[in-house]
């Protein structure tokens, strides 16, 4: 059997502020899992974003600390529908408090680009091709 991609994973110190996040991006996570220690979402093609808390990845590696504040090296990328849209959500999201990394910019590679951090300052990669 070949193993295959299914879930990407986030520790968070903060579960709601980090699904709060993960909602103005568009994510269908019900307000109820806010108080979950360990929450799920399914997207499309089945691939699977994780949240844990802190204190859950303890309870069962108690020796792990959490990593500096943005340390995880984790990435994730939405696609948006168009370039004005890239510059709009970067927008929202800024003025919202969440903290911007890079302005929107027109990326050598074709696309309008922007990132902004996560609660738990994981960079968000928010794109659009160009034309």
């Amino acid at each position: 059997m070949t193993p295959r991609f299914d879930l990407i994973g986030i520790a968070t110190s903060d579960m709601a502020a980090s699904l709060a996040f993960y909602r103005r991006l568009g994510l269908d996570i019900p307000a109820d899992a806010d108080a979950q220690p360990h929450v799920e979402y399914a997207g499309p093609g089945g691939v699977r974003i994780a949240w844990d808390t802190e204190e859950t990845i303890r309870s069962f590696d108690p020796g792990w600390t959490p990593p500096p504040r943005g340390a995880g090296r984790i990435g994730l990328a939405f696609l948006c529908d168009a370039p004005a849209e890239v510059d709009k959500l970067y927008t929202e999201l800024t003025d919202a408090g969440y903290e911007g990394h890079h302005a929107p910019w027109n990326a050598d590679w074709g696309q309008r680009y922007a990132v902004v951090l996560d609660p738990d300052g994981n960079g968000i990669d928010l794109f659009a091709p160009l034309g």
